[in-house]
């Protein structure tokens, strides 16, 4: 399976792939590049954090932005809620809250987000298969991808966790395992960029390499120290440094213990 790929306006100067010899593993096989999407390919984790922080606050638990980022970066709203209950013991007032946090957060994403810097040169010039793969749904993933410019480089190749395999997110390394058989592409002939634990913890439990990256504006001091310490094996904050990693995972095969 190969995704279609964003055609340039006749306009448009076009450089060399700057990933045309990562582009196969030391095997000779295909790598197949997974981006996770929020945080990594778009600027939206500030934004939901907002959204998120102010209605956990009206529901009894008051908590900030830089709160939620750094609690439950990478984790649906819905389990969210369920680590807040357990964790507080509490019950919140969740009724209702769901349906407005779709309806507030669709609306600002619409409205706001941004694909995250660098991104879109890699991808003009990423001479290797590539997906997204994330915990939001395909409606969701619409609009951010959509807003952002980034819809086509991708499609159809997108996936939502709730929506493929068992249905598991993130940490379930569910949706991986399956863009990876959509492509037939072996583990470890796969590259995963994300930037929370959980997403790290996916990558790592689909038997894939993974890169961790604090290139968002959601970014904190230790964060980097964290997803290395979920099991990333080099973190990275901006997208020209992937060449060099995707290099170094051709050469060297092996995956960390």
């Amino acid at each position: 399976m190969r995704s279609p790929r964003f055609s340039p306006g006749p306009d448009t100067v076009t450089e060399a792939p700057i990933l045309s010899g990562a582009a196969y593993s030391a095997n000779g096989s295909i790598m197949l590049f997974l981006f996770d999407c929020d945080g990594v390919l778009v600027d939206s984790e500030v934004i939901a954090a907002e959204v998120d922080a102010e209605l956990f606050t009206e529901a009894g638990c008051p908590v900030s932005a830089e709160d939620v980022i750094r609690r439950f970066a990478g984790l649906t709203f819905q389990m969210m809620i369920a680590q807040i209950e357990s964790q507080t013991g509490s019950k919140l007032a969740t009724d209702g809250l769901l349906s407005r946090q779709r309806e507030i957060l669709d609306q600002r994403l619409a409205g706001e987000v941004k694909a995250v810097a660098g991104i879109v040169d890699l991808l003009d010039r990423l001479d290797g298969e590539r997906c997204v793969c994330s915990n939001a749904g395909t409606e969701r993933l619409k609009i951010t991808l959509g807003r952002s410019g980034l819809y086509d480089y991708f499609a159809p190749a997108i996936y939502s966790a709730v929506e493929v395999g068992d249905h598991q997110p993130k940490p379930s390394p569910n949706v991986y395992s399956y863009a990876a058989s959509q492509f037939g592409v072996e583990p470890r002939d796969c590259i995963v960029i994300e930037d929370s634990i959980f997403g790290i913890m996916a990558g790592r439990a689909a038997g894939m390499r993974v890169v961790g990256f604090t290139g968002g504006s959601h970014t904190w001091p230790g964060h980097a120290d964290l997803l290395t310490e979920a099991g990333a094996e080099t973190v990275i904050n901006r997208f020209i440094d992937l060449p060099a990693v995707a290099g170094a995972f051709k050469a060297w095969e092996g995956l960390p213990d």
